[in-house]
């Protein structure tokens, strides 16, 4: 088995503990769209073009609470703005891959797929910049497939799923399994206090108007503290 191939499936392997999270946090979605008035349809659509859990639960929440679409679609963009640094964190290991390969990346770049690689391609940075594409990609085909497919069963199940199954479990469960190894620098336990922090002071906002101010400026805490490490150095 060539060395790419081997990758992909040691992606497969390590993504693949995520789907005991992805499968009832897609179902928690698919219900929780369908009690905010989402037809199957939009539902469906939302879950395989924005392919971000937590904005998607945030633009929901926001429009069922009221909110006009320009706040939601403010509140998905700034949840989902982490994802930009993700992309400045992986370029220097997958920058020189092709083009289109880059862009297929982009559309599977989500925080299991982001957290379990960078991880890896961390520990292992003799590995070429293909073996680590292919591990990235490894990460993400148990996962998307599963993440579709729960949410249909959550839109088609709705609230005949009983109460005490307690799908909402798996939202904190996911980010705690994600957040925590990475938790490893000044920079992101300071970005991680800051959001931490920011979200309970701020909770009594508005159509979850915290989340955006939240998630700034914990990225912008991130970034000030890389600043000044790089200055002192």
């Amino acid at each position: 088995m060539s060395t790419v191939k081997t990758s992909y499936v040691r992606g497969l392997w390590a993504g693949a503990p995520f789907l005991i999270i992805a499968i009832p946090f897609g179902m928690l979605f698919g219900v929780v769209a369908t009690e905010a008035g989402f037809d199957v349809l939009q539902t469906m659509a939302m879950t395989m073009v924005v392919v971000a859990g937590a904005s998607q639960f945030s633009s929901v929440q926001v429009l069922s609470d009221g909110a006009p679409f320009y706040i939601a679609a403010l509140t998905g963009i700034a949840v989902n703005m982490r994802m930009a640094m993700y992309s400045a964190s992986l370029a220097p290991h997958i920058g020189k891959t092709q083009k289109w390969h880059r862009a297929i990346a982009a559309y599977f770049l989500i925080d299991q797929t982001y957290g379990v690689s960078i991880l890896e391609m961390d520990r292992k940075p003799d590995l070429t910049s293909n073996e680590k594409l292919a591990y990235f990609f490894g990460t993400a085909t148990l996962i998307f497939p599963l993440w579709y497919a729960s949410t249909y069963v959550g839109v088609i199940l709705g609230s005949t799923i009983p109460e005490e199954v307690a799908l909402d479990f798996a939202v904190p469960v996911m980010f705690i399994a994600l957040v925590a190894p990475s938790l490893r620098s000044i920079p992101h336990l300071g970005a991680a206090i800051v959001s931490v922090v920011v979200s309970l002071a701020l909770v009594w906002m508005p159509y979850n108007l915290w989340l955006i101010i939240a998630a700034i400026s914990a990225m912008i805490t991130g970034a000030e503290i890389e600043r000044r490490m790089g200055v002192s150095k």
